[in-house]
């Protein structure tokens, strides 16, 4: 697991969803650190725009079809429960969730 991959993770009330893990890999790879951060991803329709804070992911990401990325809530997960790795985020997207989680999270970029 490293940071900026995408994984299946098992929701208890909702069915399996992709998550983009967002802790560095020196958290993912330490075996004593039990929980890493990621993010929540949604199917999304094809002809909808993305929402505020969402940013949209897709085949090139190693997703099967257009997926949005919540850039508004931060998940605390364990790692033992990860499933299969779906792909990872390309690297002009992982940009993208780096500036829409600023914004959503009112994050100061200078000074």
């Amino acid at each position: 697991m490293k940071q900026w991959d995408i994984f299946l993770f098992p929701f208890e009330k909702e069915k399996p969803h992709p998550v983009v893990v967002l802790s560095n890999d020196e958290r993912c790879e330490n075996a004593d650190l039990e929980y890493v951060n990621a993010l929540l991803c949604t199917s999304a329709q094809v002809n909808r725009p993305p929402k505020k804070h969402e940013i949209i992911l897709d085949e090139s990401d190693g997703l099967d079809w257009k997926t949005a990325v919540r850039c508004d809530f931060l998940y605390a997960l364990p790692k033992s429960a990860f499933k299969a790795r779906r792909g990872q985020v390309a690297p002009i997207r992982r940009q993208g969730i780096a500036r829409k989680l600023a914004e959503c999270l009112r994050l100061p970029l200078y000074g």
